[in-house]
């Protein structure tokens, strides 16, 4: 197997919007401004143009996996369109050095009419792949995807799931020098997600460079070996995982709206005070409820969970319940959370949601958002109040005595 390696040097990539050339007229115009137009990145853009990468430069050797990060529009899926070849920079250079294994969108590179098995070889075809070394890795290939009772079935009849399943088990199977993944991961189950970053995690122990687009950041925290902040196709931050997680959920939206839910409780929206707390610092969270028109609700509560935001680490939970507190049974009306971030600094996710109590699960999904806490004279995840003082002055050194 050869030794994959990934580069990107000062790339930059330039897109129009929304125009496209289907005629010769049209086209031949657009080849000559562009061949006596202005051929510098930092020079203004032309009418209509904009930048979706600028100055973007990582590299990814043996054994290391970086993850992408960022909000919608960022450039990430541009970045792995850029190493797969399908794009080309504008400016910069982009070095791809092995067999390439990705997994950009679900239905890439697969034909609907023809069935899972021939689909399979049809990518190791793609990858250039002889046809025995594909039969060899077959079984493996279906066990992992789960479709086994599918195989012979046309790809058109599949899930978004089962194919997202199906590549997935293809890029990470067929034997390739560099992985690229984006967020089509998504779409598979909690369970078939665990194993695919497992797998991951075994690609970056056989020395092979893996670049993974994700929203999920526990994914990243977990088996990322470095990470890269995008915002508006420019690097914000490059470090560590948790340095980019970090940074880039503080620049986050404040709060996220409440999702769907059946239960006669709503939570509508949600206040933090302050937005940032020092460690063992008090906060106040503020809620607006409401119960459905022509409802009586007694039989649900507001609970309140704390999570790590990079990690997902469960911190804290607590209701009305169990903290005695009655809610009014019909209209609408505020409640507010009293809490102490007796916490190591980090970024801190605040969920919302009702509980229903006769069905023992839950009824809606409120509105969330995020507090920072910031640095105190400790290390650990729990804050103590630690005070230290000295009660006596040190005893005297005795003389070692002569025998």
């Amino acid at each position: 197997m050869a030794i994959g390696y990934v580069e990107l040097a000062r790339v930059w990539k330039k897109f129009r919007y929304g125009q496209v050339h289907t005629r010769l007229r049209d086209a031949i115009p657009a080849l000559v401004g562009r061949a006596f137009g202005r051929r510098h990145p930092e020079d203004e853009l032309w009418k209509d143009e904009f930048w979706a990468l600028r100055d973007v430069s990582f590299t990814v050797r043996p054994g290391e996996a970086i993850g992408l990060i960022g909000p919608n529009g960022a450039g990430k899926s541009t970045i792995l369109k850029l190493l797969t070849r399908i794009m080309s920079p504008t400016f910069g250079t982009c070095t791809l050095r092995g067999r390439v294994g990705a997994l950009i969108e679900v239905a890439a590179g697969f034909h609907p009419d023809l069935t899972g098995r021939e689909n399979v070889y049809l990518q190791g075809v793609i990858m250039g792949m002889p046809r025995r070394d594909v039969a060899r890795k077959f079984d493996e290939i279906v066990t992992f995807a789960q479709i086994g009772p599918f195989i012979e079935t046309p790809l058109k009849r599949y899930s978004s799931g089962m194919q997202a399943r199906l590549g997935f088990a293809i890029a990470a199977h067929l034997e390739p020098d560099v992985l690229l993944v984006d967020e089509v991961l998504s779409v598979g189950d909690a369970a078939f997600q665990t194993k695919a970053l497992g797998r991951i995690r075994e690609l970056v122990q056989l020395e092979i460079p893996v670049v993974i687009v994700s929203h999920q950041m526990d994914a990243i925290m977990t088996f990322c070996t470095h990470a890269v902040l995008l915002d508006r196709g420019r690097v914000v931050r490059s470090g560590t995982p948790r340095e980019c997680v970090e940074t880039y959920l503080q620049g986050r939206p404040i709060a996220r709206p409440p999702a769907a839910g059946d239960g006669d409780l709503r939570i509508e929206t949600i206040e933090l005070s302050p937005e940032a707390a020092t460690s063992g610092q008090g906060i106040r969270v503020e809620l607006e409820c409401v119960v459905k028109e022509g409802r009586v609700c007694d039989h649900e509560s507001v609970r309140l969970r704390v999570r790590f935001a990079p990690t997902g680490q469960n911190m804290f939970e607590t209701d009305t319940d169990q903290l005695g507190t009655s809610l009014p049974s019909t209209g609408s009306f505020a409640l507010a959370f009293d809490l102490q971030m007796n916490v190591a600094p980090g970024v801190y996710l605040v969920e919302t949601l009702a509980w229903d109590r006769v069905r023992g699960r839950e009824s809606f999904a409120g509105p969330s958002t995020y507090v920072e806490v910031r640095g105190a004279p400790f290390r650990g995840v729990a804050q103590m109040n630690p005070r230290a003082s000295v009660e006596r002055p040190a005893r005297p050194v005795q003389p070692p005595r002569t025998v």
